[in-house]
């Protein structure tokens, strides 16, 4: 995976589960973007072969992990925002039922990621983000965490 560093975001409107829209390229200031590939939901399965893919799994706590260190990034005026393919309604499902401090952003229509050639897998004939976790100032990434 390339290192997006000094890339611009995309000049793209993401729905957010707060009930409206998040424009990351102009999102002023700095904002971090935890991109993660999927979170169940009770009841339904996950996707055939979730369970053999390295890495798949863990988004649910690590975005929890974000929402408790929500107020420290807030203090240092920080913006935290997750974001995945998945839709509006299935994230704010997922927002609802772990309390989480953030909004998330959906990129459902792909936009945002295929801008940024975000690397994906494919489970179950679908295809999922690979976890990874962007810091950007007035719509440029300045920092790139990949997942390993």
């Amino acid at each position: 995976m390339a290192d997006l560093a000094g890339q611009p975001l995309p000049d793209v409107d993401l729905l957010a589960t707060v009930g409206r829209t998040v424009n990351p390229a102009r999102q002023p200031g700095r904002a971090v973007y935890v991109i993660y590939p999927y979170t169940g939901q009770p009841g339904t399965p996950d996707p055939p072969g979730w369970d053999g893919i390295a890495g798949a799994h863990g988004s649910t706590p690590q975005l929890r992990a974000y929402s408790a260190a929500c107020a420290a990034f807030a203090t240092h005026g920080v913006k935290l925002f997750g974001l995945s393919l998945q839709n509006t309604d299935w994230q704010r499902d997922f927002v609802a039922r772990n309390a989480l401090a953030f909004p998330l952003l959906s990129d459902a229509g792909g936009a945002f990621s295929y801008h940024l050639k975000l690397a994906t897998f494919v489970a179950g004939e679908k295809a999922f983000l690979v976890r990874r976790t962007l810091l950007a100032v007035d719509g440029v990434v300045r920092h790139d965490r990949q997942a390993v």
